[in-house]
């Protein structure tokens, strides 16, 4: 058997976490930062801003780890993954188990630091992480699974940052569930052909020829939520400035995804975290600067 470095070995870590590949990690934190400053009514508390930025980190590789985990024998045969590192097996499955129970035990002792039901809220966020992976087996709405997982940090910030649940967050994380699954169809449309060939079941393959317009459907939902979510919590122009910086990049996207094809769908993907830094932005102008004008 052949030595692996440390050097190397660490590489085949940071490739399977996708430290190197932050986009995940982004389109995570966005919408749970959403919540932050809207929770506060202007800034956070700085540990939280602190505590979820590190545990999105964590938990979106941890996701990443246990996705190839349940992954490595199909990883092969798609284009877009072939060289992950469990698929080609530099990675074995016993070092991928600890890596993800090292990662979650790491995320669970930042949520430690917060509130009892935080912490509560933490458990099926963890349950979301472990059991994504699978879903594509059994069911054409994985994505679903995804978007429960992606979007679980706004009702735990909210509850950080109050100790409560405003009726609003559940509505911005209804919201944010219907983008994750448009963008994720978007990502699932990258790999269809591929996953029809191997048995994987994604929302791209169940939507087939009305994929964009359900796509556009979902988006739509998700900009009336999340105008609604804006009446409800008193927010000024700046939100909705960054609402509006969602639908224009939205239109983007639909240019980009007309005729299916591989790269603009993945380049349609990518945007997305464009999106929710827009909404951010919004966010932060609005509680934090418009008000001191």
């Amino acid at each position: 058997m052949t030595s692996i470095s440390p050097f190397n070995r660490l590489q085949n870590y940071i490739q399977l976490t996708r430290f190197d590949r932050p986009i995940g990690t982004l389109l995570l934190l966005w919408p749970t930062l959403w919540t932050l400053w809207l929770a506060a009514d202007g800034w956070p508390d700085i540990d939280l801003i602190i505590i979820f930025s590190l545990g999105t980190l964590l938990m979106r590789s941890a996701g990443c780890v246990i996705n190839d985990y349940a992954d490595r024998d199909f990883d092969g045969h798609v284009k877009r993954t072939m060289n992950r590192p469990m698929a080609t097996g530099r990675v074995t499955q016993r070092e991928a188990i600890i890596l993800f129970a090292t990662l979650l035990v790491l995320a669970f002792l930042l949520v430690l630091m917060t509130n009892p039901l935080t912490i509560m809220l933490s458990f099926a966020a963890a349950a979301l992480a472990m059991i994504y992976p699978f879903m594509k087996r059994f069911t054409h709405l994985p994505q679903v699974v995804l978007a429960l997982a992606f979007s679980w940090g706004m009702p735990m910030a909210w509850a950080a940052q109050t100790d409560t649940i405003n009726p609003a967050a559940w509505l911005m994380f209804v919201g944010c569930m219907l983008w994750v699954v448009a963008y994720d169809t978007q990502y699932a449309m990258v790999d269809r052909d591929d996953d029809l060939k191997i048995g994987i079941k994604s929302t791209a393959i169940l939507f087939g020829r009305y994929d964009n317009l359900i796509i556009t459907l979902l988006q739509t939902a998700t900009l009336i939520i999340l105008t609604i979510v804006g009446h409800l919590l008193s927010c000024g122009p700046a939100y909705f400035a960054g609402l509006a910086g969602m639908a224009i990049l939205f239109l983007y996207q639909k240019n980009l995804t007309r005729h299916r094809e591989r790269e603009a769908c993945f380049k349609a993907f990518l945007s997305n975290h464009w999106i929710g830094f827009s909404v951010l932005t919004g966010v932060i102008l609005d509680r934090c600067f418009i008000p001191l004008i």
